[in-house]
């Protein structure tokens, strides 16, 4: 892993971020203390919708107004 001074990422970090699009993580120093990585990002792998869908009814079961109305609710923080 190639490493570089904060000030020197700044000036070249048009370069830098090239670098890290072909695959070189870069740890950025101050003072010769890391403070920082320019890495790749990972590709996420999309979430299949259903259990998207599954997540979110198991959340709307845990969770409840008591009785409230979302209209209630913005009412009463207007208030």
């Amino acid at each position: 892993m190639h490493s570089i001074g904060a000030y020197q990422a700044k000036i070249q970090f048009s370069k830098l971020i090239e670098r890290v699009t072909h695959g070189e993580r870069i740890t950025i120093t101050r003072h010769g203390v890391p403070v920082a990585v320019l890495s790749p990002v990972s590709p996420n792998s999309p979430r299949p919708v259903q259990e998207i869908i599954a997540d979110i009814k198991s959340f709307r079961q845990k969770h409840h107004l008591d009785g409230l109305s979302v209209r209630e609710m913005i009412e009463d923080g207007r208030a």
